[in-house]
């Protein structure tokens, strides 16, 4: 199986973190979103000891909330120890209702509204790494206004190709994200922050893109990162304390996708940072890295029921199900793969090529194409598509006003309990004049 999570009981029912999938359909109904609460910690404390084993105490990993966002996630994060990006006002508020200390949360986002920086400000977020200009300006004039000093990362671009799905690649010059290095851009707005007198310039921040397996897309980008570091230092006596380097560590979605070693990554990364910095003659800054995706996606599953199986000889078959793009909306995007399975048939062999499609007044309402399937498969089976804990909930739509599904939270091998609502009909009025 793609995850260790994943396994085949004796009477052929899919198990996901130890518990029949089928039962937890009967259960909670489908579509249903899984999480493996034990693999989430798992992959929090692998970050965590990796990041004190390599950088020392002061460097600490971020989640990355637009992955997965909802309170008990957040509460996690605090029973972990995890620091946190947000992206949002929402990202934040959803926070804030779970308890978390925002002083440990850094607020991202290529245009923060003056709405999202007071908000932000309000609420006591500890960084704020900033886009560009505009936005410097704006967080300045709000902390001129209640005489404080804000804390602030600048994003920059250094450049490099992760050789990902280009809408996901956010790295090169041209990025819509971030302050180019090479263009001379990027020290001219570090020099503007630090003439402002109420912000405090901490360091610099970059993100290279998602679902990266190159062997050295992080250690290029630090190797950019921290020359830039070291020019700014010896040209202007500017220290950086503190370095992001984003997250993108990819998952394995299918059989071709290569295992990562999380330890041995960050390793990696730990012995370029400190290569450069003795190359450089710097301080080592305060190391940070915002995994999102690998903390989540491996942890999550989703569970559908077929509806119907259309054959059309000589040319192709579907097998629809009760969810979609709307719950499920990555392939539609990115064409993105994935491993579906029939959850009530792992035993049977898998001879019949069809289109796992979704019920949406759509022709691109699909979630995977050429998927081996058992021939027997029918209407009321249970389909699983793994490795869908991150970028599901946290994009799914209401589109062709369906609800959006529940979120169920699976531990210790025989506990489940629903973290999120599945939203009702009445919801998709509820804000409606």
């Amino acid at each position: 199986m793609i995850c260790d999570n994943i396994s085949v009981s004796k009477d052929g029912h899919l198990l996901f973190a130890g518990q029949d999938t089928i039962q937890l359909a009967k259960k909670y109904g489908t579509p249903v979103y899984l999480l493996d609460e034990d693999k989430i910690r798992e992959k929090c404390r692998t970050y965590k000891r990796a990041f004190k084993n390599n950088f020392g105490d002061n460097a600490a990993p971020l989640y990355a909330s637009k992955a997965n966002c909802f309170k008990r996630l957040y509460e996690i994060m605090t029973e972990e120890d995890m620091g946190i990006d947000v992206v949002s006002s929402g990202e934040i508020y959803t926070a804030v209702q779970a308890g978390y200390d925002l002083s440990k949360a850094y607020f991202h986002s290529n245009n923060k509204t003056d709405q999202d920086i007071a908000y932000a400000m309000d609420n006591n977020i500890g960084y704020f790494v900033a886009d560009n200009i505009e936005e410097i300006k704006a967080v300045e004039r709000e902390a001129q206004k209640r005489n404080m000093t804000q804390k602030v990362l600048l994003r920059l671009t250094p450049g490099i190709d992760p050789h990902t799905y280009e809408a996901i690649a956010t790295g090169n010059v041209d990025s819509k994200f971030g302050t180019a290095i090479e263009t001379g851009q990027a020290e001219q707005i570090a020099l503007d922050t630090m003439a402002m007198p109420h912000i405090d310039l901490k360091g610099f921040h970059c993100h290279v893109g998602s679902q990266v397996f190159g062997e050295d897309i992080f250690e290029r980008a630090a190797v950019v990162m921290l020359e830039f570091v070291a020019m700014m230092e010896k040209k202007h006596g500017f220290v950086t304390t503190e370095l992001d380097l984003g997250g993108g560590y990819g998952v394995r979605y299918t059989e071709d996708d290569p295992y990562l070693d999380i330890e041995e990554k960050v390793k990696q990364v730990a012995d370029t940072v400190k290569t450069t910095c003795s190359r450089l003659d710097i301080a080592i800054p305060q190391i940070h890295m915002e995994p999102g995706r690998s903390i989540v996606a491996d942890a999550g599953m989703t569970l559908y029921t077929v509806g119907t199986v259309k054959q059309i000889p000589g040319y192709k078959n579907y097998v629809s199900i009760d969810g979609g793009m709307p719950d499920s909306p990555r392939y539609a995007l990115y064409k993105a793969p994935y491993t579906c399975l029939v959850a009530n048939k792992m035993n049977e062999e898998k001879d019949f090529e069809a289109s796992l499609v979704g019920r949406c007044c759509e022709s691109g309402d699909i979630i995977q194409e050429h998927v081996k399937f058992p021939h027997s498969v029918t209407r009321y089976d249970i389909v699983a598509v793994c490795t869908t804990g991150a970028y599901h909930y946290s994009m799914a739509s209401n589109y062709n006003r369906l609800p959006k599904p529940a979120t169920v939270m699976l531990r210790g091998g025989n506990e489940s309990y629903v973290a999120v609502k599945k939203e009702t009909l009445e919801d998709l009025v509820r804000n409606d004049l």
